[in-house]
């Protein structure tokens, strides 16, 4: 049962209107979602960046058949936001284990890591394609240990 708050909760954190221009596609896997927000903010300087989480991520830009729908559906959302909110970059983000690539694609070990990052590279293609934008990066996000290590890939 969801308990209901006495009151409603505000945030100490001041709103700031100005758009960054930038996005991120990455798992929505929430284990992960803080490494997301800090890479993003600290690594890459991308305060208030535009998120598109969904399992897999960026992998339903590949072409995989058991993400037709997700594809559809997050190229429309891209379109989308780069028309409204004015995008210029989009960064990509995969990472080691995802449950989306062990379990709806049936990769196991090595050879998913291999396709994990085949499939950043694609996705990258199919962002340009879509958008016209240049500015695509792409990362995998790998355990080292007790932390996320983000390594970039080749686009």
């Amino acid at each position: 049962m969801t308990k209901l708050m006495a009151a409603p909760y505000e945030t100490s954190l001041p709103y700031d209107k100005r758009r960054i221009h930038a996005a991120a596609i990455y798992c929505s896997d929430g284990r992960i979602g803080e490494h997301f927000d800090d890479f993003l903010q600290n690594g890459l300087g991308l305060p208030r960046y535009d998120r598109v989480a969904l399992p897999g991520g960026p992998g339903c830009l590949a072409g995989h058949a058991q993400a037709s729908l997700e594809e559809k559906g997050v190229v429309d959302e891209l379109q989308f936001l780069v028309e409204v909110h004015q995008l210029k970059r989009i960064v990509l983000i995969g990472h080691e284990g995802c449950a989306f690539y062990s379990t709806r694609l049936e990769l196991k070990d090595r050879r998913m890591e291999l396709v994990q990052k085949a499939d950043l590279v694609r996705a990258a293609s199919v962002v340009h394609r879509v958008t016209q934008l240049s500015a695509i990066e792409a990362y995998f996000a790998r355990h080292m240990q007790d932390r996320i290590v983000f390594e970039q890939v080749e686009v």
